[in-house]
């Protein structure tokens, strides 16, 4: 590596950690680390010419929470749109230096509505939205009416500027009026916060006070894709995308619709998720394909990870989201033949010289 690498995130988190132990594994000199707080404060940062500057998250730091929501419970789930457009300020204050993440990438991939348009257009597979573009959803009666219009009885029902399943609602509706969701969100008082247990609201009434509390969020509605199950638990996967190439993948499994690790999910034996698709005539190339696809719509980001949603009896896959901070994933070792050995930093860190983003666009 002949440039310096700067990282800017969160210095004493677990993400900029990682970084630097796979600095050291690789023999590269030490980063410079930036915090997101000094950008914030300062309004912007001036890089070198010579530099590779890493944006990666703000992390769960609450100085820097503060900085982008401002001052409050930092479990709640609330000023989505000021941390959006706060991040989306910051990374664009930041000259100088090669990037690793346009700004302009940062602001699609942290508004869901937008990503969701921009991958159609692409004709990458995702689920169908009556949301995509960026329609506004003022409350529940919004979101019923637009999804009978669109024929959906099962929906998600997600804050547009979220990660991490915060806040994400998963909705069914039948016959009579009859309907639940199931959510992390923990609905007290009229505000929603953040927890790690999926609960699940029963009736309109608690489901139409959810997605109200919700809805000064910027929601997004997707339809409920049915995936297929392990051992009686729902699966999908996270695929990391480093330089245009699928690196890494992991099977996720989730009691609940929410297939996260921090929610309950577990990772599963990868060979089940190539297996089933191997029955079912689907080519595990052409399943990593999806993700570069996806990965392709933002050539001038150096990493994404892509959630890709089997379809039922794995005859296919649809992209759910795209990360720009998906490659949090210690220990998972890369897919062979494409990053044998490697972690998902190492496998960064070893493809830093030889991507351009300037060839990628």
């Amino acid at each position: 590596m002949t440039r310096e690498l700067v990282v800017i995130g969160d210095p004493t988190g677990r993400r900029t950690q990682l970084i630097r132990d796979a600095l050291k594994r690789s023999g590269q000199p030490e980063a410079r680390i930036i915090s997101w707080g000094q950008v914030l404060n300062d309004g912007g940062v001036e890089a070198s010419p010579t530099d590779t500057v890493w944006l990666d998250s703000p992390g769960d730091s609450a100085d820097i929470d503060r900085l982008l929501r401002g001052p409050g419970d930092q479990t709640r789930i609330g000023d989505g749109p000021r941390w959006y457009q706060r991040f989306c300020d910051a990374a664009s204050s930041v000259r100088g230096g090669r990037l690793l993440s346009d700004p302009a990438d940062i602001a699609i991939l942290f508004d869901k509505r937008v990503c969701h348009e921009d991958l159609t257009r692409a004709s990458v597979p995702v689920p169908a939205s009556p949301t995509s573009g960026g329609e506004v959803v003022a409350d529940w009666t919004q979101v019923r009416r637009l999804t009978s219009d669109a024929g959906m009885r099962r929906f998600f029902v997600k804050p547009a500027h979220g990660s991490s399943a915060a806040g994400v609602v998963a909705v069914e509706t039948a016959s009579g009026g009859r309907v639940q969701a199931r959510s992390s969100a923990e609905l007290c008082d009229g505000r929603t916060y953040n927890s790690l247990r999926v609960r699940t609201y029963r009736g309109e009434r608690d489901v139409a006070s959810l997605i109200d509390a919700l809805a000064p969020e910027n929601l997004h509605i997707e339809a409920w894709i049915p995936k297929p199950t392990v051992g009686g638990r729902s699966a999908d996967l996270r695929v990391v995308v480093v330089a245009g190439v699928a690196t890494h993948a992991v099977l996720r499994l989730g009691a609940s619709p929410m297939t996260n690790l921090h929610l309950g999910g577990t990772r599963g034996d990868l060979t089940v998720a190539v297996n089933g698709f191997r029955r079912a005539g689907v080519d595990w190339d052409g399943v990593l394909g999806v993700a570069e696809d996806a990965a392709r719509c933002f050539p001038r980001t150096f990493c994404v990870g892509v959630d890709l949603l089997p379809t039922s009896g794995w005859r296919g896959v649809v992209v759910g989201e795209v990360n720009a901070f998906g490659d949090l994933l210690p220990g998972l070792a890369g897919l062979p033949g494409r990053a044998d050995g490697l972690d998902t930093y190492d496998a960064q860190i070893a493809a830093l010289d030889g991507w351009r983003c300037d060839d990628a666009a």
